[in-house]
């Protein structure tokens, strides 16, 4: 039986290559809004980060979210973040 192929992304924070499953992907539309993208199909340009707290506080820390979807990154966007990263 052929294996199937398993689609790496980068995190944008740790620079690391992870399969897509253990990343969360967030997501600037057309309109600038910026969303968590739990399902991983949304519209816009993505950015992926890594499931863990450490890669979140990086992140807020050196704003490398807002330097790659080149939006400001609303702090409602951090906080569901963290609570996702804290239900799995």
């Amino acid at each position: 039986m052929k294996q199937r192929k398993i689609p790496m992304r980068t995190c944008v924070v740790t620079k690391e290559k992870c399969p897509k499953k253990d990343l969360i992907r967030i997501v600037r539309d057309n309109t600038g809004n910026v969303t968590v993208d739990v399902t991983g199909k949304a519209n816009g340009r993505g950015a992926y980060i890594k499931n863990s707290i450490e890669a979140l506080d990086i992140a807020k820390k050196t704003k490398v979210l807002e330097r790659f979807l080149e939006v400001e990154i609303p702090e409602d966007v951090y906080d569901s973040l963290e609570q996702i990263i804290n239900q799995k």
